[in-house]
């Protein structure tokens, strides 16, 4: 297949474009770099630089299928730019697709987010668990969601969104470079590289057995292969909605602990006030694509932190 590839140049984008031209298929990437990096765009993809907004030239290369990761995704800029993630994820998801249905392309996997969710009432969590997101992010990407229900009853389209906890590692030299990095994995990763003074743990007074909120993680070459698996799970007017993690949970103390062993950095960290909006315990139940789509997650935490460990080495300061 001849698949586009929204927000290929970003973190899970180049990883899952790397992965389609491996299974032999053509990948054309679409992004406009504005927090994407060219150079991650995999050897054999055909870039087009430009906005999700305006798809028409990357469309018309003949694709078959969208993969969708072009967004906004900081929660706390969420919360202070609201209108940035209803204008960058909702409309231009909704232009999207609206150019896929002139074009005939009937086929998206969508990244959606456990942040769908908010704060749940049961866990593992379920995909019937109500979704009542705490942020515009996850509020935005749950409308997204509602927009692909719709497209596929009214016109045939074939969907999937897929939940993603939290993703981490790298592969093949494809990882996290974000220019505000908010994530617990690399930001250890950075104290111990010498780039910060010290880890920021929010709130040591969790019901955990250490305090510290429990957190569902996957490895993004995991992740990835879900998504090749996810590209033919849909029939036409089926929206299918898969959560994506390994069902295990691990304390933010319990990751530090993993990214001291791994680096033989001792990590310091301070303790500062909770989040506002952070649920004590976020662990995936991914069941239902390990049944439906034969998708079982391979790597460990240990695996993760040391793929990330050895892209971290290489970057620049």
């Amino acid at each position: 297949m001849r698949l586009l590839v929204t927000g290929g140049a970003g973190y899970i984008g180049s990883v899952v474009a790397a992965q389609l031209l491996e299974a032999g298929h053509d990948v054309v990437v679409l992004d406009d770099l504005s927090t994407g990096h060219a150079d991650a765009v995999p050897a054999g993809a055909e870039l087009v630089v430009g906005s999700v907004a305006d798809p028409g030239e990357a469309l018309g290369r003949g694709v078959d299928a969208v993969l969708h990761f072009a967004g906004t995704s900081l929660v706390g800029e969420s919360v202070q730019r609201p209108e940035l993630y209803w204008h960058t994820n909702v409309v231009g998801t909704r232009l999207l697709l609206d150019a896929m249905r002139v074009r005939g392309v009937r086929r998206i996997v969508f990244s959606s987010t456990a942040a769908t969710y908010g704060v749940p009432q049961h866990v593992p969590v379920e995909e019937t668990e109500p979704a009542a997101p705490t942020n515009p992010y996850g509020a935005s990407k749950l409308a997204v969601d509602h927009m692909l229900s719709g497209e596929a009853a009214a016109y045939d389209l074939a969907a999937v969104s897929l939940r993603y906890f939290n993703v981490a590692g790298a592969w093949r030299g494809f990882g996290e470079r974000h220019a505000t990095e908010t994530h617990l994995i690399p930001i250890a990763l950075q104290v111990a590289a010498g780039r910060r003074e010290r880890l920021s743990i929010y709130g040591d007074d969790y019901p955990t057995p250490d305090g510290t909120c429990v957190r569902d993680y996957i490895h993004v070459a995991d992740l990835s292969q879900a998504h090749l698996l996810a590209l033919e799970a849909p029939q036409p007017g089926q929206h299918l909605v898969y959560n994506l993690g390994n069902g295990a949970g691990f304390s933010v103390r319990q990751v530090v602990d993993v990214v001291r062993e791994v680096t033989g950095h001792p990590v310091p960290v301070e303790v500062a006030p909770r989040r506002p909006g952070d649920p004590p315990v976020l662990v995936a139940s991914s069941r239902r694509a390990q049944h439906d789509l034969g998708w079982t997650p391979q790597r460990q935490l240990a695996a993760m932190v040391s793929d990330a460990w050895e892209l971290a080495r290489s970057l620049p300061d």
